[in-house]
């Protein structure tokens, strides 16, 4: 078992919405037809009477000008705090005191106009004051001007009794403003009727701000067709992505990518990206890299999506750029990406942390990113704790964190449970979480279950169970089918089977492999080729092979060096063909070595091999005892020439 550590930069992002619940302050003097003002930071104003402009003012030392909300000047003719005197003149200070000045005639003159029953006057105080915050001296210049009909302030009148919690009011002056042509009330009704869950008449109030070019009634239009899987969702995202709505970018792109049309998506994907989305810079990122493919400039480019994100506040992105940056070799800014991302409760990164200082050795580090990542939610904390206590001999606290882990659900904890409950011999404890594995799809949990079912002689569930793993990719599964195959003489389907185990990773699969072709004679560059995965993945039988065939075509260090390989390993046949090797090149004394500890592993012609060369030293006593352990080891014929050669020895020591 591996310490789980990324769970797919690319994996999918949770689709949100950004928050359009509430209509802002139209402008009284839009037109039907027009596109009303809705998030913008100020009215379109009549042209000041003269003595208001700015070309009849005086000018004033910042100095003595009061920063906005402050009470006055200092009297003593210094600046105040934050403004500098007249030696040093702030302009800043002085634009924003200007602005101010600005403001309050332009409030001022609008209250005068409203209090002599100017409804397009009170219409603009009201809005000036219901942006400002002011909603209790708003509400009823609002509601005179509305009464008026003007519908402007009929919407405006409607966002200032949503704030105040009045939403069945609300509803009815967004409606009177809605029917007099204004999209943003028509949209702020159509999202409160779809929020009482009044989804066809909030249908016909969102289609008809979208149809009035209000991009925000067409996200809302398209979120709730998609809601309702109704595929003219995603028109009504492209009208709003088109006017500029980022999140309605983001949502086509996803839908895009949903069917396939990843090259659609991508695109879209820039867009939302390119207006600062943080999940679109994240999908782009993660689309880039999929397609890379190694290819430098999009991996730059990736990191460069992901990096924005992550800026903008993406946890995600910041993990996700450390994978990046780790596979591309530099660790130590991978983890500065992770740490970030980690700290801002991302699970998947502190869990990279965490795998990083375990391959450090730095436990007790490893540990504490572990326990971070299980605080953000993310299981997989729990289970790398169980793999970090049973690494260190901790067992029972191995147990423990995997049962919590295998408890939420996790496969790959129930398996690793299931494990240690059966090496202690709780095989009716293990089965259930075995089952529990393979079920939610763990392929070692599957794999682990034929295992159980073969060991108590039940082959049909065992195969059954291997069968599931096999078609995941699990070689040693596919290996147990192509066993079986061969036991029943099926060579075709045993000889599938252990392509499918090679393929798998199973060495003894490859070795098979390499064996069944290799007696079929017509696939010697096949066999040879499988003997080498398995010889290079530590297959000693394998090993020994590719050192026979080398020293079959004369490449003798090739074959020395396979056989050392497999030698050292403890394979004693390989000791036995080193020592042979060894003997035809005079390095005799070497070959001794090999062949002594081939026989002390009990291979027969070793020992047989031993006697013979002590009768050639003229060491009969010594000769004997090793016919005697080559009559033991056997095979038959070196048990035959051992009692032959013993027979002698006794003539000769008795005479």
């Amino acid at each position: 078992m591996r310490l789980i550590g990324r769970n797919g930069a690319g994996a999918r992002p949770a689709a949100t919405t950004e928050a359009d619940t509430e209509a802002w302050a139209e402008s009284p003097e839009r037109q039907p037809g027009a596109l009303p003002a809705q998030r913008t930071s100020g009215l379109a104003e009549r042209r000041p009477a003269a003595g208001w402009g700015p070309d009849s003012l005086v000018h004033v030392p910042a100095g003595g000008l009061a920063a906005p909300g402050a009470r006055g000047a200092p009297s003593d003719g210094s600046a105040g705090p934050g403004v500098e005197s007249d030696t040093g003149f702030d302009s800043a200070s002085f634009e924003t005191a200007l602005a101010a000045r600005e403001q309050a005639a332009l409030e001022a003159r609008h209250r005068r106009a409203a209090d002599d029953g100017d409804p397009d006057a009170a219409a603009r105080l009201g809005t000036l004051l219901l942006r400002r915050g002011d909603l209790e001296d708003a509400e009823p210049y609002l509601r005179g001007a509305a009464a008026a009909g003007l519908r402007a302030a009929a919407n405006n009148l409607g966002v200032l009794l949503h704030q105040r919690g009045h939403r069945a009011e609300a509803a009815q002056w967004w409606r009177q403003a809605a029917v007099a042509g204004s999209a943003p009330a028509a949209h702020a009704l159509g999202l409160q009727l779809r929020d009482q869950g009044e989804e066809e008449a909030a249908e016909y109030w969102l289609h008809f701000a979208a149809d009035h070019g209000h991009p925000l009634g067409a996200y809302a239009l398209g979120d709730l067709m998609e809601h309702r899987r109704d595929v003219r969702a995603e028109r009504w995202f492209k009208v709003s992505a088109d006017a500029g709505h980022r999140e309605a970018a983001y949502r086509l792109a996803r839908m895009r990518e949903a069917a396939g049309d990843k090259e659609t998506a991508e695109a879209w994907y820039r867009i939302a990206a390119a207006r600062s989305h943080a999940r679109a810079a994240l999908r782009l990122g993660v689309l880039l890299e999929d397609r890379a493919g190694g290819e430098q400039a999009l991996l730059e480019e990736a990191a460069r999506w992901y990096r924005q994100s992550a800026q903008n506040g993406e946890p995600r992105a910041a993990c996700a750029l450390g994978y990046l940056l780790r596979d591309g070799g530099d660790l130590v800014a991978a983890a500065e990406w992770w740490q970030e991302a980690a700290e801002a409760g991302d699970g998947n990164a502190a869990n990279a942390l965490g795998a990083l200082h375990a391959s450090r050795g730095e436990a007790a580090e490893a540990e504490r990113w572990y326990r971070g990542a299980l605080e953000a939610g993310d299981q997989n904390g729990a289970f790398n704790l169980g793999l970090l206590c049973a690494g260190a001999g901790r067992d029972q606290q191995a147990e423990q964190w995997y049962r919590r882990a295998a408890y939420a659900g996790h496969r790959e904890a129930c398996n690793a449970l299931a494990v240690v409950l059966l090496q202690r011999g709780d095989e009716s404890g293990a089965e259930p979480w075995f089952s529990k594995a393979a079920e939610a799809g763990s392929v070692d949990g599957a794999f682990n279950l034929g295992v159980l079912h073969a060991g108590r002689g039940e082959h049909r569930q065992a195969q059954e169970w291997y069968a599931r793993a096999a078609a995941e990719g699990h070689g040693e599964a596919a290996l147990q089918l192509a066993v079986v195959q061969e036991q029943r003489g099926n060579a075709a389907g045993a000889l599938e089977r252990y392509r499918q185990a090679a393929a798998g990773g199973s060495a003894e699969g490859a070795f098979r492999l390499a064996s069944v072709l290799d007696r079929r004679g017509d696939a010697d560059a096949e066999a040879e080729h499988w003997y080498a995965v398995a010889a290079d993945a530590g297959h000693r039988r394998a090993q020994v092979r590719m050192g026979v065939r080398a020293a079959e075509r004369g490449a003798l260090q090739i074959a020395e060096s396979w056989y050392r390989r497999a030698a050292e390993a403890g394979s004693r046949s390989a000791a036995f063909n080193l020592g042979l090797l060894l003997a035809r090149q005079d390095s005799e004394a070497e070959a001794m070595l090999w062949y002594t500890r081939a026989a002390d592993a009990g291979h027969g012609r070793a020992a047989l091999r031993l006697a013979l060369l002590a009768l050639r030293r003229g060491e009969p006593v010594l000769a004997e005892g090793w016919c005697r352990r080559a009559a033991d080891y056997g095979p038959a014929e070196v048990a035959e020439r051992a009692g032959r050669l013993l027979g002698a020895l006794h003539a000769e020591l008795s005479a």
